[in-house]
């Protein structure tokens, strides 16, 4: 007996004394890492080899053993390292880590340590780095160490479809330069306009008029006007008056401009028309008078009559991947009302955050707003792309206060733009089903069994196994549970609430539907028993009609209506002894809006939008072709952004033909060339199914959008050209049967379009606001007999360059000629009128 006493006592001392093993000194932070590809098509495959290299810059050493490294990836690791001192273990969504082995060697200061894996995709860009790497020592592994600074090392890859400077220069020897006095000097381009003669000269003192009606536009155009003038406006002057009339017949968004020498006139049926000759007017104040205080600016004078080609201009923002700031956001909308854009679809929650703060679920914020590092996700969620180990820090962790929420919705109304919410359901949904589980052990733990249950969102005791699209295997709401469509009704209410107090429109709620894996579902209580009692749902497919069916009443019965991404729309068949699916009729009757991604190129469904808006589905084309704003500009390794879908420059929504985008689609998600014939036996729109298609969306998914200059480099301005497609007129190129004709047209057209972007609404962009980060494209460079020849996408930039291999910067030389020099250290770099460059060609 003693000497089990004995034994017991040694144990019990031995897991105390593990339990409180003091951790390492070592500090983290002197481990700087880097990331290099080392080389596409390993071993003849469809993969990567990469490599870490880990340097000690500290002056202790770091142990062979005992620590573990975290990691976010966006793609498939191989668990066994070629270089054998390490494993890597996928965890869940996009974390992984890194364990040594025992072949590791202590990292002595100085010393550095290479650990090379397999990648199970090509390397295209840096973005395929890895990110986010934190050190979590085996004896404290609930706190997670950052590390130092972090590198992502130049690669060359040699692939098809990769742009160079070359093809670039090549591209853009087909732009003309236009003088700028013959650009259309209204954007987006208007249905009817027309240049007068003389010029209207605006003062602080202009005088406003108006018959009462458009009282709130004049407040707000009063307002620009006098950040344009530093200063108030003294409004006493009887020569220089804008008035602001109503006159019938102009329609929802129409509006008339009359400008002349001594009065200007805006003409408009609604507000939100008057509210768009205004932003045609700023439109036509010179770039050049953003960038200082101005006495007077001299206004051309115009007779204009327009109003959009589409009710619905939206960008979506994705605030659920990583966060951005309130400020940011209201910069973002006073851009899109300059442009006319009129819906801002707010992806507020997603797998990795929920970013509304909502009186009567706190814990959405509390837990689910959080990312940090976490083995169980129980007090908030886990690391996500590269979001680090601690909790409370930009871009991965955030919310929207009730009152910062409210802010956002009256700042959106009074640029008459809607404001959409959306919650991502039944899938994309772990931030939820976390935070309600947190919900759950608070009030299980006080004994109050039947309110804890109230908002589950999964069944406890499901055990079905599934994988999401991004690796998640626990982020999907159980629709059969009762409990979730109480969740829902509480959520539906306290968003209007919200929306009440800021005295903003709600009239659609998005409900995602996009992305449930496979098998999931299958094995849940819940399910088993819905079933039982349900003889129409014979399987969990037809959960998906179930559900939606129940939201779309909830919404109903508070006089909203649905939206929802494209599976919400269809129906799972099989066509020809392959899983397909079909437009739903079920849910037809309801014209639910249906926002289409899918028209990926080689994916087979690439008329699915055509095929939802001929069978009386409201679709908003979202293309993943031509409006994904988070895809990289083009092939090379220096462009942000992913590709899966297709790589999208500014040439992509400029072209972007809403009813026939067979027409002009001439490459694949790839960049490489496609053969037309994938499109023989593809659904066209039918004139009843244009008549269903409610405009267009440009979308900026978050996952690599870390800062507001990432955000904004991703969005401009390439959103210009999603401005012009949603509010202009159908173009003649778009129509004209005749492929040479039409050519010739489209190239004139987007010649146009550059220059007007480079001599007038960049330049404006420069300095609106405190200015927006777009993206200055790289120049195009050609080495031909001895001499280097560079131009540039965008007339009206300036390109400068260094002979001596380092990067070009403001004082450097301008380009004006061929430049001829021996050797190949010449660098070429194109520079904003205030000093910002773009990326280098060399």
């Amino acid at each position: 007996m003693r000497r089990l006493f004995v034994l017991i006592f040694a144990v019990a001392f031995c897991i105390k004394a593990t339990a409180q093993a003091p951790v390492p000194t070592f500090d983290a932070h002197k481990l700087n890492i880097s990331w290099q590809a080392v080389q596409n098509n390993y071993q003849n495959k469809a993969e990567s080899l990469n490599a870490l290299v880990i340097t000690n810059t500290g002056k202790t050493t770091l142990p062979a053993s005992g620590w573990k490294l975290y990691f976010n990836s966006a793609r498939g690791i191989a668990s066994a390292t070629v270089s054998g001192n390490a494993v890597i273990t996928k965890l869940n969504g996009d974390l992984f880590t890194i364990t040594p082995t025992a072949t590791f060697t202590a990292l002595k200061p100085g010393a550095s340590a290479t650990i090379q894996f397999v990648s199970d995709e090509l390397v295209i860009n840096f973005t395929d780095a890895p990110e986010g790497i934190y050190l979590v020592w085996d004896t404290q592994p609930e706190k997670g160490y950052a590390t130092g600074d972090f590198t992502v090392l130049p690669f060359k890859p040699n692939y098809p479809g990769l742009v160079t400077p070359a093809i670039i220069y090549n591209q853009n020897q087909k732009i003309q330069d236009v003088p700028e006095q013959q650009l259309t000097k209204i954007f987006p381009t208007p249905a009817n306009y027309k240049e007068t003669t003389g010029t209207f000269n605006l003062t602080p003192d202009v005088q406003f008029t108006t018959d009462g009606k458009f009282s709130k536009e004049i407040l707000g155009f009063e307002a620009d006007l006098q950040t344009l003038f530093g200063k108030k406006l003294a409004s006493k002057s009887v020569a220089n008056i804008i008035s602001l009339k109503y006159k019938d017949g102009l329609g929802d968004e129409g509006y008339e401009l009359s400008v002349q020498p001594t009065a200007i006139i805006i003409s408009a049926t609604s507000a939100a028309g008057a509210f768009y000759g205004i932003q045609s007017l700023k439109t036509l104040i010179p770039a050049a008078a953003y960038a200082h205080a101005e006495k007077i600016v001299e206004i051309p004078c115009v007779e204009v009559k327009d109003q959009p080609r589409f009710p619905y201009r939206a960008l979506l923002l994705d605030v659920a991947r990583n966060f951005q700031t309130k400020e940011q956001v209201l910069k973002l909308l006073d851009v899109m009302a300059l442009y006319k854009l009129n819906v801002f679809h707010f992806h507020l929650s997603d797998d990795e955050g929920w970013r509304i703060e909502l009186p009567t679920l706190p814990e959405l914020t509390q837990t689910g707003s959080q990312r940090g590092h976490t083995l169980d996700s129980k007090n908030f969620l886990p690391a996500s792309h590269g979001s680090g180990p601690e909790t409370g820090k930009l871009a991965g962790s955030g919310f929207y206060t009730r009152a910062d929420y409210i802010e956002i919705l009256r700042y959106a109304t009074a640029r008459h733009i809607t404001v959409m919410p959306e919650i991502e359901t039944p899938g994309h949904a772990r931030a939820s089903i976390k935070a309600m589980d947190a919900r759950y052990r608070r009030l299980m733990a006080e004994g109050k069994q039947a309110e804890a249950v109230k908002y589950l969102l999964h069944d406890l005791n499901d055990k079905s196994e599934y994988n999401s699209v991004q690796y998640w295997n626990d982020n999907v709401i159980d629709v059969s549970l009762p409990s979730t469509y109480t969740f829902f009704e509480t959520v539906i209410n306290d968003i209007a609430g919200i929306y009440k107090e800021a005295g903003a429109p709600l009239n659609t709620i998005h409900f995602g539907g996009d992305e449930v894996p496979a098998h999931v579902w299958e094995q849940s209580p819940a399910y088993l028993t819905l079933k039982a009692t349900h003889p129409e749902i014979t399987g969990t497919g037809d959960l998906w009609y179930y559900f939606y069916g129940r939201i779309n009443q909830l919404l109903k019965d508070k006089g909203f209506t649905l939206a929802g991404w494209e599976e919400m729309g269809l129906r799972k068949t099989v066509l020809d002894g392959k899983a397909d699916y079909v437009p739903n009729p079920d849910f037809t009757p309801y014209h639910l809006q249906t926002e289409v991604w899918n028209n990926s190129i080689g994916s087979g469904q690439e008329d699915l939008a055509y095929k939802l808006a001929n069978a009386g589905y409201k679709v908003v084309l979202s293309s993943v072709t031509n409006l994904y704003f988070d895809m990289a500009h083009y092939k090379s390794f220096d462009e942000p952004g992913y590709y899966w879908g297709a790589f999208v420059d500014i040439d992509k929504p400029f072209s972007f033909i809403p009813y026939d985008y067979f027409k002009n689609t001439s490459v694949d998600r790839d960049g490489l060339p496609i053969n037309k014939n994938i499109f023989i036996g593809k659904q066209r729109l039918t004139d009843y199914g244009k008549t269903n298609i409610a405009g267009l969306q440009g979308c900026l998914w978050g996952e690599n959008i870390k800062t507001p200059e990432r955000m904004e480099y991703m969005i401009f301005p390439s959103v210009l050209g999603l401005a012009e497609r949603a509010w202009a007129q159908d173009p003649q190129w778009a129509t004209e049967p005749d492929t040479a004709k039409s050519s010739a047209m489209y190239q004139q057209a987007w010649t146009n379009f550059l220059n007007v972007l480079g001599k007038r609404e960049l330049p404006r962009l420069t300095y609106l606001n405190g200015g927006y980060s777009y993206r200055i494209p790289k120049p195009g460079v050609l080495m031909r007999g001895g001499e280097y020849k560079a131009n540039m996408q965008f007339p009206g930039f300036i390109i400068r360059y260094t002979t001596d291999g380092k990067d070009p910067d403001i004082k450097s030389k301008v380009y004006n000629d061929a430049v001829t020099v021996t050797g190949n250290n010449v660098k070429f770099r194109a520079f904003d009128n205030k000093g910002r460059g773009g990326n280098v060609s060399e």
